[in-house]
């Protein structure tokens, strides 16, 4: 294992021991639920501590018991407070066992203060939500690109990939993220000088050959502006794992609540080939 992934374990292993902890002592009390008109059921998660707020991951279900979205819900007040410095802060969470249906199993929720390279692109500070069809502490022990370069260049099967997304560009050795994995961009986003300013955006993940994480992320700067997002999330003609998938994304400000909410939704079941 190279000293680079090593201190990558470290830290994120600390970030989300604390964030375990935080989950245990605020989640002693069992999950709640409420039930919309038409029969759809929100059970809530445990909640974790972000900034000077918590967030807490949920699951909706139909009538039926379907699920038809998985996400996070974060106080206004998580933006503030949030640890600075060059490196990246992670948390974990859980979600309620009514999303087992679906491919995702948790979610890690990263803020980075500095953003992402390259910084004139990316820059700005943001934070991500890596849905998991992986167990995301799973992730954690096992990516290691410099320790495992064979794993590392072990890219989907085309039939895998969503439309209009490519793997980030450069040696996947370099470019995959000790315990998180590569990442796959949509190419037909672009941005910079003379295109678009970043301010949200969907990717997908990858390590050794298998999709393990959906990731939409947002600046600060653009979740401040309080925005109403559902887009399209872009499909592959085939998946690996039976289970239910999203088909579309949401990042909003939720008034009532004075809550943001990033989730996958729109669910539908696909089968493995």
């Amino acid at each position: 294992m190279t000293t680079s992934t090593t201190r990558a374990r470290r830290g994120l292993a600390m970030i989300l021991a604390v964030g375990t902890a935080a989950a245990a002592i605020a989640g002693c009390a069992p999950s709640r639920a409420s039930t919309a008109e038409n029969g759809d059921q929100t059970v809530l998660g445990d909640t974790v501590a972000l900034g000077l707020g918590m967030m807490k991951p949920y699951v909706t279900t139909d009538k039926s018991g379907n699920p038809t979205e998985v996400g996070v819900r974060f106080s206004a007040v998580s933006l503030d407070g949030l640890p600075q410095g060059d490196t990246p802060t992670h948390w974990m969470v859980t979600f309620p066992e009514e999303a087992g249906k679906t491919v995702v199993k948790n979610a890690m929720v990263s803020w980075y203060p500095k953003g992402r390279k390259p910084a004139e692109i990316f820059g700005e500070p943001q934070i991500a939500f890596h849905f998991y069809t992986i167990d995301g502490n799973e992730a954690m022990t096992s990516i290691d690109p410099k320790g495992h370069p064979d794993q590392a260049r072990h890219l989907l099967d085309p039939k895998y990939v969503a439309t209009d997304y490519i793997a980030e560009p450069g040696d996947p050795v370099e470019k995959t993220v000790p315990a998180m994995g590569l990442h796959w961009l949509d190419s037909k986003r672009e941005f910079g000088p003379g295109k678009s300013e970043f301010a949200e955006v969907f990717v997908h993940g990858s390590w050794d050959g298998k999709q393990i994480f959906l990731e939409p992320l947002a600046t600060r700067k653009f979740l401040l502006t309080k925005p109403n997002i559902n887009a399209p999330v872009k499909q592959p003609s085939a998946v690996q794992s039976t289970g239910y998938y999203p088909t579309d994304y949401t990042i909003r400000y939720d008034q009532p609540t004075n809550e943001y909410v990033v989730a996958i939704g729109k669910m539908i079941p696909r089968q493995a080939s």
